[in-house]
């Protein structure tokens, strides 16, 4: 008999803050919290922090007290730091089975070999912790749902299960299908959950043994394939290749109000040349542009004006030059005085692959573009060795002249709990002291 084909679904824990511990050995046992954008809202908690009832997505000023009181360490997003470490693991993971679907920045489907057994997960799990310091759970099924609730097993019962769960070697596998709430299942959110209650339908066991006619005149195809999915019965095929990108967004809060036209130009221009980055690093082309402006619809005492424009360029192009030139058009065209705007940003759209991209007759006779050498592409190379994206040592005038004094604009954003670059910057690499 043919082994049955196994999944499994390896999740880094907590894993903002697990990164920031790697660097900093005082902060094991202690609680921790990690910041959104601008140092706005709690995007990751420490076991000790959830411990003390920190809520996930709270506000900080709304748990200035607790922390406090508990001297809980506080940091800012450190995303350089975080995508460094993730690709560190997800190379580890790579290495030791014939598939991998990088899922999210902490999440990895693996296809696993027919001999993988929970002890040879174990060791994996070992060697990712001894190799990142990244601790992980991992859990294992014969579909991605149900590798999903595997690990959900495994972390939430790390004393019992070692932080690895194996569903189809369980004696009892219904018990748990019986104790998860179907919106703990993945794919499953709070309008899924309400449909399915109407269905009398409240945990993950009930659901597997609904009627599938039902649940497709109720939820479509999709949720026909998680009663599949539920049964053992694949639908979701691992995606070793992500699907092409149809846009690529570039967009921050400011750190205080702005209101002139020149710092917005600024600003747009930083974000241009992050989102262009983007696009040649995945080898495509845009051959759409869209600006917009917000201002901050919390503040009822502030006017309000959100306008957005788009334009189709003349040919497709990854070029930051030619990018900045008609974003900050567009920006000027909706810019608008006696506005304290929150956020600008841009989207580049309907991208095409550079490779399968058939120029015109007249864009290969064009003197400015034939025969041209591509100056991004090697600014680009010079600032993943020598720097990083978001902190890159080679830049444009219009995105400010002076870095250093860039850091105290209002269009900035707020980090003023931000750790180190500790893998990613030669001048903040750790010291080991004697």
């Amino acid at each position: 008999m043919v082994p049955l084909a196994k999944i499994a679904l390896v999740d880094c824990n907590n894993f903002f803050c697990s990164c920031e511990r790697v660097f900093n050995p005082a902060l094991q046992g202690k609680p921790i919290v990690v910041l959104s954008n601008n140092d706005g809202c709690i995007i990751s908690r420490s076991e000790e922090a959830k411990g003390l009832g920190i809520p996930m997505g709270a506000p900080l000023h709304e748990q200035q007290e607790a922390i406090r009181k508990n001297n809980v360490q506080v940091f800012s997003s450190n995303y350089t730091l975080y995508g460094d470490m993730s690709a560190r693991v997800m190379s580890i993971l790579r290495e030791e089975v014939p598939a991998i679907e990088v899922y999210s920045i902490d999440e990895s489907f693996l296809q696993l070999p027919h001999n993988f057994d929970e002890e040879m997960a174990r060791a994996l799990r070992a060697k990712v912790l001894q190799w990142t310091g990244i601790p992980v759970c991992i859990g294992i099924a014969s579909t991605k749902l149900l590798a999903k609730l595997a690990n959900r097993h495994a972390k939430k019962n790390k004393e019992l299960t070692g932080g690895v769960f194996d569903l189809t070697n369980y004696w009892n596998p219904e018990a748990i299908l019986a104790d998860t709430p179907t919106g703990g299942l993945w794919g499953v959110g709070k309008n899924l959950a309400q449909r399915l209650e109407g269905m009398d339908i409240t945990t993950a066991l009930e659901f597997k043994y609904a009627d599938p006619s039902a649940i497709r005149r109720s939820m479509g195809v999709v949720g026909e394939r998680m009663l599949r999915e539920l049964n053992g019965i694949g639908c979701l095929e691992l995606e070793e290749v992500p699907p092409d990108r149809k846009g690529v967004m570039a967009s921050r809060s400011f750190g205080s109000p702005v209101e002139s036209l020149e710092e917005l130009e600024e600003a747009l221009a930083n974000h241009v040349a992050r989102a262009a980055e983007k696009v040649r690093r995945f080898g495509l082309l845009a051959t759409g542009v869209e600006v917009f402006l917000r201002t901050n619809r919390f503040r009822k005492d502030q006017p309000q004006y959100s306008p957005s424009i788009g334009t189709t360029l003349e040919r497709p192009t990854h070029a930051t030059a030619e990018l900045m030139t008609t974003s900050r058009t567009l920006l000027q065209r909706i810019y608008r005085p006696g506005y304290r705007y929150k956020k600008t940003g841009v989207q580049l759209t309907n991208l095409v692959s550079e490779e399968e991209y058939q120029p015109g007759l007249f864009d290969l006779l064009d003197p400015a573009t034939s025969g041209r050498i591509d100056v991004d592409k090697i600014v680009d190379e010079i600032n993943r060795r020598l720097g990083d994206p978001k902190n890159p040592v080679i830049t444009r005038a219009s995105q400010g002249t002076d870095r250093r004094n860039n850091l105290g604009k209002a269009w900035k954003m707020r980090a003023e709990r931000h750790s180190p670059h500790y893998t990613t910057d030669w001048n903040q690499l750790p010291e080991a002291k004697a």
